[in-house]
């Protein structure tokens, strides 16, 4: 959700400061994300959207009635057919769980929450994919898992058939449905997953692959290779810097080869070697150094 309320400030204009907690327990009801504006402590994801169009910020004010409904009806087929899979990439696949969420999650979270928290949201998400798509004719996990990634594809289809050619979902301006996909397609977009069924199915939507980067480019100054053109810049000035000491550092040590053989040059001497006792040991401190 987090991907989405900063995909909708951008769109809006809300001036929104993001804060990073390592204790989501210490948030002040307890859960993250949550919006807090001034006294006001707002944590559900409707809520927070509706907050922010009452304060003027509203993605949605150039919409028809109809192209309100319309988004209503694709939030709803992303979270009932895009969610479960996107959980599951994330939280319940083994490799991708192990080796990339796991630990991102754990480095973020104060010790010993880091231990705690990440396996109890992977049994969270098992439980949610299970309470939602594991009913009848569907029993085993493996079947499950089939099924939620069949929805999947068959969701990204639906929606890159919608964008078409388009910049955004309803013509130029980027609105609420934008940021909900948006939120949604990012991460499985950007995330490098040992496993990545969903992942490759969306890279062969190439609309849908624009529209991310389009985003990210312009509402959020990131590359496609994703690093802001700030951030660039300094790693490029960084390295001209390092290029500029380098070169100095070598033509100091041209000046100071050119200077050593100029001087005048004294025949070389002969090491001095050490005398050792039998078995390698110094026979005593006195033991002299003779040439």
């Amino acid at each position: 959700p987090q991907s989405i309320f900063q995909a909708y400030a951008k769109f809006s204009g809300a001036p929104l400061t993001v804060n990073t907690i390592i204790n989501p327990w210490k948030a002040p009801i307890g859960d993250v994300p949550v919006l807090i504006s001034e006294d006001i402590v707002i944590s559900q994801p409707a809520k927070i959207l509706n907050f922010l169009r009452k304060q003027k910020y509203n993605a949605d004010y150039e919409l028809s009635a109809k192209q309100g409904a319309d988004t209503l009806a694709y939030i709803a087929l992303l979270e009932e057919k895009l969610l479960p899979a996107l959980l599951h990439t994330f939280w319940v696949e083994s490799e991708n769980y192990c080796s990339v969420t796991k630990p991102w999650f754990a480095s973020r979270i104060a010790f010993p929450l880091s231990l705690y928290l990440p396996g109890k949201m992977s049994r969270e998400a098992l439980n949610r994919i299970l309470l939602t798509r594991g009913g009848p004719p569907i029993y085993t996990l493996t079947e499950v898992e089939a099924q939620i990634y069949r929805d999947a594809k068959e969701c990204l289809n639906l929606l890159s058939k919608r964008l078409g050619t388009s910049q955004f979902f309803f013509g130029d301006t980027p609105t609420t449905l934008d940021a909900f996909v948006f939120g949604f397609l990012a991460p499985i977009y950007k995330v490098c997953f040992p496993r990545v069924q969903l992942q490759e199915h969306l890279k062969q939507l190439h609309n849908l692959c624009r529209f991310c980067d389009e985003i990210l480019t312009c509402y959020f100054r990131l590359t496609v290779s994703g690093h802001s053109p700030a951030g660039q810049d300094t790693a490029d000035a960084n390295l001209q810097k390092l290029t500029q000491l380098v070169n100095k550092e070598s033509n100091l040590i041209e000046k100071m080869d050119d200077n050593l053989r100029k001087s005048p040059q004294h025949p070389p001497r002969k090491l001095t070697t050490l005398k050792l006792a039998a078995g390698g040991e110094e026979s005593s401190p006195l033991n002299r150094l003779s040439p």
